[in-house]
């Protein structure tokens, strides 16, 4: 585990570890030993093999119900991320190998979750290595990209969701995705760092090229806009954290 990865479980835990900043000051090393006293381990200020596998194991147990386990653990690898960016494939129902390469994790007409081919820890906000998750542009570092295979042919306007619609079991699943990715790592829920492709050029600042995913729901058409629709899901998420 990474210093701040450490600091986010003891955290989480309620032993105050200062600000979450990766680095191993005298309010980390106190947070450390005071976790190691009441779980009965060598109390050395050292986040060794055991602390490190107590406090996962601490986080593991006292995770929401609502949100144990959808993503599996071996998808979440170590890593600092900052946000999870939402989109649509713009394809068929079932991940193409094109898909896979561009997103971390996809999920399915029926709600089936995908592992992209790309690790999370490729894309680690500490600098992007080779064989990253290319899903957004100028705004890949630091992100983690979530995506729904659907709407293939589909017009922005007048609205048209093409030959794969998007389902409601999609839209369903996707809050339990991103409650599960935010808990593990440390990610708030706010506009900035939970947000579809459609939001970033307004939330962040960062120009993008005409996205417009996800900016309308083919099974609701009473929700319309980028806005609407990801305020719509934060609530969703925040409702399972």
């Amino acid at each position: 585990m990474s210093v701040e990865a450490i600091q986010r479980a003891l955290a989480r835990a309620g032993f105050d570890p200062g600000p979450v900043d990766g680095k191993l000051g005298p309010k980390t090393l106190a947070a450390i030993k005071a976790f190691q006293k009441a779980h009965a381990l060598l109390v050395d200020g050292i986040a060794g093999p055991m602390t490190q596998a107590a406090l996962l194991n601490y986080v593991e147990l006292t995770m929401p119900v609502s949100s144990v386990r959808v993503v599996p653990t071996e998808w979440m690898p170590d890593a600092i991320m900052k946000r999870i960016i939402v989109h649509w494939t713009a394809g068929a129902y079932k991940a193409s190998a094109l898909d896979k390469s561009h997103y971390h994790v996809l999920i399915e007409d029926d709600g089936q979750l995908v592992h992209g081919k790309p690790s999370i820890a490729l894309n680690d906000a500490r600098g992007a290595k080779a064989g990253y998750a290319a899903h957004t542009l100028n705004c890949n570092t630091g992100s983690i990209g979530v995506s729904l295979c659907c709407m293939a042919g589909a017009i922005e306007s007048p609205f048209k969701a093409g030959t794969a619609p998007m389902t409601r079991a999609q839209w369903e699943k996707l809050p339990r995705v991103i409650a599960d990715l935010c808990w593990r790592y440390g990610i708030a829920i706010t506009p900035q760092t939970v947000l579809s492709h459609a939001e970033v050029q307004v939330n962040l600042g960062i120009k993008q090229r005409g996205k417009w995913d996800i900016s309308r729901l083919a099974f609701d058409p009473s929700t319309v806009g980028a806005k609407a629709c990801g305020d719509a899901l934060r609530k969703a998420v925040s409702s399972l954290l």
